[in-house]
This record gives structure tokens, C-alpha cells and sequence, in this order.
């Protein structure tokens, strides 16, 4: 499953440049985006700048904000439906944001449910909104939007620092101070190293601390703790992002949450599919279409060989019944014309003969009939004349005879009789 994580550089805040900018010009996006790219979701792959038309491509793409984009408060979420949730927290929060209603943008934690304390993430409404809207105008879908910054899982969790140096135009010592991202059970906060608001968020001395910092940070972090602290770089770091909360973290919530319709839906499900973690289950369905054609062909083979060996049974028999014959062409024909053939040398009467129909009739004939007026034989059919006869006498006599196994036709005041089709069927498979 490769990931590509795209790093959102931090906004520029009112030092760099006057509220009136952003209000008129909308936010500043950058030319080129910064990316970590991870072909196994795991390891970093390759990182780098490039515009969005040059990033490379991967089954999932996530958006990770930067460290003092994302502030976290930890509140009693108000039981409201998911509908109006949004608009209960903007009522609970709103004497603790310092932005306009339609300038933060709210997500909750993995953990966090209506009714119950939990962790409210809160960031720039307007920035996320017209970053993503950029890049999926390019047909790029954003998936998810994480950030590093992290609150702790549960309370008994210990706390996390990581120091680094910002990218972005954050004043004009930027790059003299860098930056310490502190998650604690009580507060989860970004603040710079310059000034004694770092220092009086410190945990205190004996608290289990995970210290972590970059490369260009690590000799600051060392000197203001007085302790060695573990290097992470940015890009391992972002994709450590990514992976937080088993991969449950997602800030694109509310109104950003992602709509996916159409032909943008069916793209998604087909690009779920061909990733690399839905492998096994392309090779299982390969793997069932190939034992159904082959278990196909092997019963098509099967039917042909009961079909060969059916015929030749059918040849044998009508070559040992009949010796004289040499060539077999149509075997159940050959068999049945033989057959005619001996019992006419043999004056045996037929089940279509005269003899027959006529037994058949006489033993048919409805009570209280006189005898017949007219009788005529072609073919196998049998034809008297039933002027006058009354409709139960009729409906008896074909009574009688599909008992024997003999049909009967009613026509002009005749009475056609003739072997029934079932028997007729059945003489010649028994001939076959």
C-alpha cells in the first residue's frame, strides 16, 4: 500500500503579512508541494518539492498539516446528532476561539463521541479548504487530513516532545529558535523555545517523556534539556503521522468531509482495488476464474467422451443386431428401419399398423355406439366416421384410448385414430 503525504506548510501569521491580504487574496498556497512518499506505508521511500502535476502516485494520498496550524482542546462534546454537532461545538468553543465562525474548521478524535470528555482539533478553515480544493481541481483525491501534533491516547499515556525548526515565515527569527510540540494528558500545545512559556509547560522533573527532534534541532533540544533526545526527521515524523491512531486519525470532518459521486466514486473503488494491499484478494478471484474455466473444460471433455462413447454403443448394437449391415450413418434411423424391415418379412403387425388402430378402436368404442359407417386407413392413421355422436361418447372413447396408448382427433364428424406421440417417442428410443 504506498502512501504519498503531502506536508502543508504553516500558515503565515500577521507578522509576515496583514489580515486585509488573506481576506482579499485568499490563501497563499505553494507553487510546489512537499512530499514524503512511502511505497510499503512504513518506510520512507523518497521526499521532496514538486508541483502537483510532478508528484509521484499512490494508492493513498494524505494531507498532514503543520504543528501550530492545529490547535487541540479537550472539552465535554455535547450530545447532538452528526448534523448538528458542528454548530454544538461552535456554542460551546466559541468564547475559546479568537477566529470567526467561518474561519475554523472542527474534528474530533478517533476516541472522542458526543456525551462524553474528549479532544477537539481545531485549524484554519479557509487554508484547508482552498488546499484541498487545489489539489483535487488536478483530479488528486485527499483521503485524509492528519497532523503530527497529537494528543496522547488515555491519560496514562506518557507525554511526547519533539523540537524543530519551522519552514514557514513565522517572524523574523524563524530560523534562530526552533519550535517545541508538547502533548501531554493535560494540554497539548506548539510554542518556541524563546521566552519562558516553553519552560513553564515543561513536564515536571521525573515525568516519563518521549524527546524527539531533527537534525538541525537536536543540539538546541539537548542544551535546553539537559539530556539526550532521539533524532526523527520530518519526512519519518510525517509518516509517522500518518500511521497515528492505527490510521483512524482523520481531520477532514463536517463540512470538508469528502463526497465522493460518480465517476469519481467508481475511480476510488477501482484504485482501492489495484492497490497493492487488495493483491491477495485479486489473486484469490484470479485463482477462482481459472479453476472454474478449467473445471469448464474438464466437464466439456467429459460430456464429449459420454457422447463418443454412446455412439459407439449405439453402433455396436445395431452391427451385432443387425450383421448385414456395413455402413451406419444414423444409427437410431438404421436401427429402426432394420427393425420394420424383420417384422414386416415376419408378418407381424406394428403398433401403426391396421391391425392395430383397429384392435385399439374396437376395444375404445363407446358404449351404447352402434358399429362404424365408414372406415378408411393411410399411414398409420385410422379414420372412422362419428356423425351424430354426443359429446361424452366422444370424450369417452378418447379416454379409452389414451389408456391403450393411442390418440384421437375430432374433425368434420370423423375420428382420426393414431399411435400417441409419448409412445411413439418411446418405440423408437426402444428401437434405438
Amino acid at each position: 500500500m504506498s502512501v504519498l503525504a503531502i506536508q502543508l506548510p504553516p500558515r503565515e501569521r500577521l507578522g509576515a503579512r496583514t489580515a486585509g491580504d488573506e481576506a482579499t487574496t485568499g490563501p497563499r498556497l505553494p507553487g510546489e508541494w512537499s512530499y514524503v512518499f512511502s511505497a510499503d506505508g512504513r518506510a520512507v521511500t523518497q521526499t521532496g518539492q514538486a508541483a502537483t502535476a510532478a508528484l509521484p502516485r499512490a494508492d493513498h494520498l494524505v494531507l498532514v498539516l503543520a504543528d501550530a496550524d492545529v490547535a487541540w482542546h479537550r472539552i465535554d462534546i455535547p450530545k447532538a446528532p452528526p448534523a448538528r454537532l458542528r454548530a454544538a461545538l461552535l456554542g460551546v468553543m466559541e468564547e475559546a476561539l479568537l477566529e470567526d465562525e467561518d474561519a475554523v474548521h472542527f474534528a474530533l478524535a478517533p476516541d472522542a463521541a458526543p456525551g462524553r470528555t474528549g479532544w477537539v482539533a481545531v485549524t484554519h478553515k479557509p487554508a484547508l479548504q482552498a488546499t484541498l480544493l487545489a489539489l483535487e481541481e488536478t483530479g488528486l483525491s485527499v483521503e485524509r487530513v492528519v497532523t503530527a501534533l497529537l494528543p496522547p491516547p488515555d491519560a496514562e499515556a506518557s507525554a511526547r516532545g519533539h523540537f524543530f525548526h519551522a519552514g514557514g515565515k513565522l517572524g523574523a527569527d524563524a530560523e534562530a529558535a526552533p519550535w517545541l510540540s508538547l502533548s501531554q494528558p493535560e494540554a497539548v500545545v506548539c510554542v518556541r523555545l524563546a521566552g519562558g512559556l516553553a519552560r513553564a509547560l515543561q513536564p515536571e522533573e521525573g515525568s516519563t517523556v518521549q524527546w524527539s527532534a531533527t537534525p538541525a534541532s537536536a543540539a538546541t533540544a539537548e542544551a535546553w534539556l539537559s539530556t539526550p533526545v532521539a533524532v526523527m526527521t520530518d519526512a519519518e515524523r510525517t509518516l509517522e503521522a500518518v500511521n497515528a491512531v492505527q490510521g483512524k486519525l482523520n481531520l477532514r470532518q463536517f463540512e470538508l468531509i469528502a463526497r465522493h459521486r460518480g465517476m469519481r466514486a467508481l475511480r476510488d473503488v477501482g484504485k482501492r482495488f489495484f492497490s497493492s494491499e487488495w493483491r491477495p484478494v485479486r489473486l484469490g478471484l484470479l485463482g477462482i476464474v481459472a479453476l472454474q474455466l478449467v473445471g469448464l473444460n474438464v466437464y466439456a471433455w467429459q460430456q464429449r467422451q459420454a457422447i463418443v462413447a454412446k455412439r459407439d454403443a449405439m453402433v455396436s448394437l445395431l452391427k451385432s443386431a443387425h450383421p448385414n449391415v456395413r455402413a451406419v450413418l444414423n444409427a437410431p434411423l438404421q436401427m429402426r428401419s432394420e427393425t420394420e424391415r424383420l417384422r414386416a418379412a415376419a408378418g407381424r403387425p406394428g403398433d401403426s399398423d391396421l391391425e392395430a388402430l383397429l384392435g385399439a378402436s374396437a376395444s375404445a368404442w363407446p358404449d351404447g355406439m352402434g358399429p362404424v359407417q365408414m372406415v378408411r386407413f393411410e399411414s398409420g392413421r385410422l379414420t372412422v366416421a362419428a356423425n351424430g355422436w354426443p359429446e361424452p361418447q366422444v370424450a369417452q372413447f378418447r379416454s379409452r384410448l389414451r389408456g391403450l396408448g393411442f390418440a384421437a382427433e375430432v374433425a368434420d364428424g370423423r375420428i382420426t385414430v393414431s399411435r400417441a406421440p409419448d409412445r411413439a417417442d418411446k418405440s423408437e428410443k426402444g428401437a434405438a
